[in-house]
């Protein structure tokens, strides 16, 4: 399968997890999170996966003192849309429908899980009403 360049690498994706979960971060500080052992052997590593995130528009930055400071430009539910919407296109000729049923069928909904989802559903019928 071809990559997009503006796809998300799994070690990109590490990044952007740490900014989701952390909020605007310079490259040591991410580093520390992700490899707080190996924080100087890492640190080029975690700089030039920034560069990549920077380069798709994924995060943006700002300097601050010295250094730079990162911060995700992409918020994680878009990112999994978007990541859907490339699964259902390449594996269910765009239909998002193969995708849900396979992912109720054969995850365990507890009661909360499935209640989110009838009243996304019931919103989804009330919006193509209008």
């Amino acid at each position: 399968m071809v990559r997009n360049s503006r796809d998300v690498t799994n070690a990109e994706l590490s990044v952007l997890q740490v900014l989701w979960q952390h909020g605007p971060l310079t490259i040591r500080s991410i580093t520390e999170i992700l490899e707080p052992e190996r924080v100087d052997a890492y640190y080029s590593t975690v700089k030039k996966l920034l560069e990549r995130l920077d380069a798709k528009e994924f995060v943006q930055r700002e300097a601050k003192g010295i250094a730079f400071q990162y911060e995700a430009a992409i918020d994680r539910n878009d990112l999994v849309g978007r990541r859907l919407q490339e699964v259902a296109e390449t594996l269910c000729e765009g239909s998002l429908t193969p995708l849900l049923t396979q992912l109720a069928q054969h995850h365990d909904l507890n009661k909360k899980q499935q209640k989110a989802l009838m009243d996304l559903i019931d919103d989804l019928a009330k919006q193509e009403k209008r």
